[in-house]
């Protein structure tokens, strides 16, 4: 079994001295870390294909944390964000975490409260990944399917027996049969209840499957 990548820590704090001694925490326990002033240079890097998740300042000179964290989700960077503060903002702490982050926590940082955090963020992000995997997968599956048993699962999923099948697209019930059981062994289905929990993850209903 292939080992999991080594989990990444992405900062974003224009204090070099908060940027410091969060990379040594970090690190001290054993995670890669990416360290940045701005979330410009941020969006600019090559970020490693790992579980991860990003430690924002909400406030920054520029764009503001929760400005990037609208663009972030624009860009489809689907690394959850734990924000920290000077301030106790509460109402921006309340849209913060409304808009999806993990946690919002205000300086002086607490050590373990922060590492809890991150580690429950990186958690979220393993999870993420696994199911973009496993959805992946699918999709593939799914493409492997000719047209005609694309029609057919369509049906099926709707819970259409073999003969309302076959009526309709024209078929004999034999031959939705063989179709049938070509598709359910493409898509690595050992049911009808699978089949229709593969075609929802895909985001396929009966009409447009």
């Amino acid at each position: 079994m292939t080992p999991e990548p080594k989990p990444t820590v992405f900062i974003i704090d224009d204090d070099g001295s908060v940027r410091e001694a969060l990379e040594d925490l970090f690190q001290s326990i054993g995670m890669r870390v990416f360290a940045f002033g701005s979330t410009h240079a941020f969006l600019q890097s090559q970020r490693p294909d790992a579980p991860g998740c990003i430690v924002l300042d909400i406030r920054l000179p520029g764009q503001s944390g929760m400005e990037f964290q609208r663009v972030v989700a624009e860009a489809n960077v689907a690394l959850p964000i734990i924000f920290i503060s000077g301030h106790g903002d509460i109402p921006m702490s309340v849209q913060a975490m409304k808009s999806g982050a993990v946690e919002f926590l205000t300086k002086p940082l607490r050590e373990q409260q922060l590492l809890d955090a991150v580690q429950a963020a990186l958690e979220l992000d393993r999870t993420r990944r696994l199911d973009d995997h496993v959805t992946s997968k699918l999709r593939e599956r799914y493409q492997s399917l000719t047209a005609r048993e694309r029609e057919v699962l369509a049906l099926v999923i709707t819970g259409l027996p073999n003969k309302q099948t076959a009526a309709a697209l024209s078929l004999m019930e034999a031959t939705v049969k063989v179709h049938r059981s070509q598709l359910t062994r493409k898509m690595g289905a050992r049911s009808v209840i699978e089949l229709v929990r593969m075609a929802d993850k895909l985001g396929l209903s009966g009409a447009e499957t």
